[in-house]
């Protein structure tokens, strides 16, 4: 089924590390035609941008940062160094921070009428009135595998058990972080990505549940 013109949809995607969401989020949104953004890069974006400059004033870095930020930059810089990651894990706690980028998505949101926006407090905070809201979930050892597999690819000596630790952290400080915590909606749909045999399948059944959305919205 192909969205038409004056169809509006809105799709929120949270997760934990490593479980799925950006890989669902990025097929769907490639099938029906959706403005894709992930906020997990804005956060790494803005760790990136404070660990170059190192600014005396972070909070108004930040804000000037994101009023002209042009997301074609962010698919041209390595943002997923470990130094990256251990950093935005920590930056994502500070509630101006997360402010002005949840402003950011929020005007991404209402700047176009087919979006999904991926992250941990979508569905919760920056989306709470999303057509479909998916929650992705799976074990922290498929978790750690996938993320492993991604990383290899440029630190070959990067170790599993390390990437493992990382992600049980990061999980801990998202679910446990005072703002915007990383919890399922209540009206979410659960996609447990660890018992599903391949992506075509998991894209499938989102898809099926995003069919149904739009023959109730719009008729057939």
């Amino acid at each position: 089924m192909k969205l038409k013109k004056h169809h509006k949809l809105i799709i929120a995607a949270d997760g934990g590390a490593a479980s799925g969401k950006t890989t669902g989020a990025k097929r769907i949104s490639k099938r029906y035609g959706l403005k894709f953004l992930s906020s997990g890069l804005l956060y790494r974006f803005a760790s990136y941008q404070l660990l170059k400059h190192k600014p005396k004033n972070r909070i108004s870095f930040l804000r000037k940062s994101f009023r002209k930020l042009n997301l074609k930059r962010l698919n041209k810089i390595n943002l997923h160094t470990a130094n990256i990651s251990e950093h935005t894990s920590i930056i994502a706690k500070e509630k101006k921070v997360r402010l002005i980028l949840q402003k950011f998505q929020k005007r991404f949101a209402k700047r176009f009428k087919k979006v999904c926006i991926e992250g941990r407090d979508i569905g919760t905070v920056i989306l709470p009135k999303a057509d479909i809201k998916f929650y992705f979930t799976c074990s922290l050892d498929v978790a750690a595998k996938r993320r492993f597999g991604e990383l290899r690819k440029k630190d070959n000596k990067i170790k599993l058990a390390d990437v493992k630790k990382s992600l049980k952290i990061r999980n801990y400080r998202d679910k446990n972080r005072k703002n915007s915590p990383l919890i399922q909606s209540k009206d979410a749909v659960i996609v447990r990505t660890d018992k599903l045999k391949n992506i075509t399948g998991m894209v499938d059944k989102m898809s099926e549940i995003m069919e149904k959305k739009i023959k109730d919205k719009y008729g057939s």
